[in-house]
């Protein structure tokens, strides 16, 4: 982790945070900005107010590896309520429609959260900030209009209902990016004909970061008045993790900082699993984060720069 001076000390890295029911994420960047004294802030992933759970917040350099993060696939639990349809698909939204539950067995409930397993169609909702010819699609739903929006296809990589009470169905949902969990609670309750909506939201996790390591904004503010909130803060290479490793010697390093290519035979050796076409990053000799790269399609193939840090990035 790192040090982190008591006061408004300019800072890089990741935060997770625990986003609280009520908080907007924006609310979540700008009290961090303001307890930290105006360094830049952003994050990775927005999550609807009333939804909780995990939040990357970056801080300072930080930022400028938030493309990476939002790629990373994402775990939730939800509670699905069937019978009643909203406008919102959540229950934040007015009930359009309802409809009684009592024949819809546990059977049925299984059954139909099966056909959305792996590869699957969604319709971004309309209350999304998804834009079409550059209006988010929610201030179109607030004015009362529908909007033609295409389909995009997501990745179910796990759906497990964990618990049935009632009209309730508490699901553990892991997913690609871009996948609106209200959106599947909805449409599995169209498959069972009773239609529903979401009715809470919990973010679990967002690739390698988990909601065990996360702080609520009021524990940030504790740990900063204490000044000990360097030690949850996450380096750049610590938040990126996940992504295998390319070690070069220091002259193939000085190179890459200067965005230049690593021709295979300079690399002296990889580190973790690699992906074709993926992420990787590129580390000098002593194990510092020089760049981030995109892993070759073969191992005889250069390996090309995207995004060259510098010494004070880290």
């Amino acid at each position: 982790m790192m040090d982190l001076a008591q006061g408004c000390a300019v800072v890089d890295g990741v935060l997770i945070i625990k986003k609280e029911a009520g908080w907007t994420s924006h609310d979540v960047v700008a009290k961090v900005r303001h307890l930290l004294g105006g360094v830049k802030v952003g994050h990775a992933g927005t999550l609807d107010p009333a939804a909780t759970g995990v939040l990357p917040v970056l801080i300072g350099r930080g930022t400028r590896i938030a493309e990476y993060l939002v790629e990373w696939d994402k775990e939730y639990r939800a509670v699905l309520r069937l019978g009643d349809t909203t406008d919102t698909q959540d229950a934040t939204g007015t009930v359009l429609t309802s409809q009684a539950t009592d024949q819809v067995t546990a059977e049925a409930i299984h059954e139909a959260v099966g056909r959305f397993r792996g590869p699957i169609e969604q319709m971004p909702p309309m209350y999304s900030a998804v834009k079409i010819a550059g209006v988010p699609l929610y201030k179109s739903a607030r004015a009362g209009k529908t909007i033609a929006r295409d389909a995009r296809t997501v990745v179910i990589h796990t759906l497990e209902v964990l618990a049935i009470e009632g009209r309730d169905v508490t699901l553990r949902i892991v997913c690609s990016k871009g996948t609106y969990i209200r959106t599947l609670c909805a449409d599995i309750g169209e498959t069972l004909g009773v239609g529903g909506h979401m009715l809470s939201l919990e973010r679990r996790r967002v690739g390698p970061l988990t909601i065990e390591q996360a702080l609520t904004v009021d524990e940030v503010v504790t740990r900063q008045a204490l000044g000990r909130l360097g030690d949850d803060l996450l380096s750049m290479d610590q938040a990126l993790d996940q992504l295998a490793i390319a070690v070069v010697d220091e002259p193939t390093a000085d190179r890459v900082r200067h965005g230049a290519p690593v021709p295979a035979a300079k690399i002296l050796r990889w580190d973790g699993a690699r992906r074709p076409f993926a992420p990787v990053r590129i580390h000098d000799h002593e194990g510092r984060l020089v760049a981030i790269g995109k892993c070759p399609e073969t191992s005889t193939d250069v390996l090309k720069v995207e995004k060259v840090f510098s010494d004070q990035d880290l």
